[in-house]
């Protein structure tokens, strides 16, 4: 059971509200999807979409709390710590298979270059070319934090769909992380980044879904009924 001073709150994580906060959150992934599709270009989508949005939401929640609305708070929150705890672990899992070659363990796991990607999000956040001989340190530390700000905002738009993690399996953080793998692979996500689509990869990236979806599950579960 929630604690009591969620349970009395006013009821203000509704639908509606829970809908906002989705569509809120998922200005971070957007991000990505607008370059790809020829929206926008991502570093004009996080400048003026992403950020004001996270801006809105951050705000908003804080706004709740202090009127002593303590449910929509909570779910924003929780579902931030859950999603980027979660990106943690998911990243852990990847490490040998990234440093499967320096660890001398490529005849078990096999080698790939699953970071690849960080530091091109940092390149097209900056609007630098997409592929360079050397990447700034800006560009690798702008990419990583773009990974960890989807790992987060999945995890409130997580928390937007279950409504009440307490209520709700931690297998369902596994199907939620399974359909943004699925999605994943439906986008132009590869071929932009010169990623080999390869049974190997799938079960590599599909498993790394799936610990980053129960850590996310269980953690959501845990932390909504500890407040």
């Amino acid at each position: 059971m929630p604690h009591a001073h969620l349970a009395d709150a006013r009821p203000t994580w509704t639908p509606t509200t829970r809908a906002v906060a989705f569509a809120l959150a998922a200005t971070s992934i957007a991000a990505l999807l607008s370059e790809f599709y020829g929206v926008s270009s991502m570093r004009a989508f996080v400048l003026w979409v992403q950020l004001p949005a996270m801006v809105v939401l951050l705000a908003w929640a804080v706004a709740a709390r202090s009127r002593g609305d303590g449910r929509l708070a909570h779910a924003v929150f929780v579902g931030l710590a859950a999603g980027f705890v979660a990106a943690l672990a998911y990243d852990v899992f990847r490490l040998p298979f990234v440093y499967a070659r320096p660890l001398g363990i490529d005849g078990i796991v096999p080698a790939m270059p699953l970071f690849k990607v960080f530091p091109r999000f940092g390149a097209m956040i900056l609007g630098q070319p997409l592929e360079q001989t050397a990447y700034s340190l800006q560009a690798q530390l702008l990419g990583w934090a773009y990974h960890f700000s989807n790992g987060a905002t999945f995890g409130v738009m997580y928390l937007a769909l279950a409504g009440d993690p307490a209520r709700r399996s931690p297998w369902w953080g596994i199907v939620f992380a399974v359909g943004l793998e699925i999605g994943l692979l439906l986008t132009p996500y590869a071929q932009l980044f010169g990623i080999t689509i390869t049974p190997t990869f799938i079960a590599a990236t599909l498993t790394a879904h799936l610990v980053f979806g129960a850590v996310m599950g269980l953690l959501a579960k845990r932390w909504w009924r500890a407040a």
